[in-house]
């Protein structure tokens, strides 16, 4: 087994159901459902667009329970869209994270450990979608970014992860990344 470690720059919730952009908080409490009150808090969810074998709206278990980014992988994104910046909020983050450049090639099935004792395990690539371009072209004023962030997220958008112990992730954690 490989373990490497990364840190938890921040931590953020997406609390207002009427978007997916994420606010900041010190810590979070997790259970197997996700970070309760945030948006994609659930223990199944509907089937959308990234299920088409299934019908859309099925209910099906939610592996996107919470969504983690790099500091490193967002600087690639910010230089290729021509951006001072971008920030883990527009993009629905729930966790920053620095220290581990390659975040989204994680494979399925790895685990995230924080010293609280709380487990998630990687789900896969969070797939670059056209609302966090839309949202980082409200932000700055750079109307590009909507059309151009797919693209310049490919293989650097971060992972989605589903929780397998409950606890609390806080920011300045250290996480070990452990992969078989």
């Amino acid at each position: 087994m490989k373990t490497f470690e990364a840190r938890v720059q921040a931590v953020m919730a997406a609390r207002d159901p009427h978007t997916f952009v994420t606010a900041r908080e010190g810590s979070v409490t997790v259970d197997l459902a996700g970070i309760p009150g945030d948006r994609h808090y659930g223990l199944t969810r509907p089937a959308d667009s990234r299920q088409r074998f299934y019908p859309r709206g099925t209910d099906i278990a939610n592996r996107r329970q919470i969504s983690i980014v790099s500091v490193e992988e967002l600087a690639q994104i910010a230089e290729r869209l021509g951006l001072p910046e971008v920030l883990p909020e527009w993009l629905g983050a729930n966790l920053l994270l620095e220290g581990y450049p390659s975040l989204t090639l994680l494979p399925q099935g790895a685990r995230l450990l924080f010293p609280a004792g709380t487990g998630l395990i990687g789900e896969g690539e969070n797939l670059p979608c056209p609302g966090p371009g839309e949202a980082i072209a409200e932000a700055t004023g750079h109307a590009a970014a909507a059309t151009r962030f797919t693209a310049a997220a490919k293989k650097r958008r971060g992972i989605v992860c589903s929780v397998e112990r409950i606890g609390t992730i806080a920011e300045g954690d250290t996480v070990r990344i452990m992969i078989e």
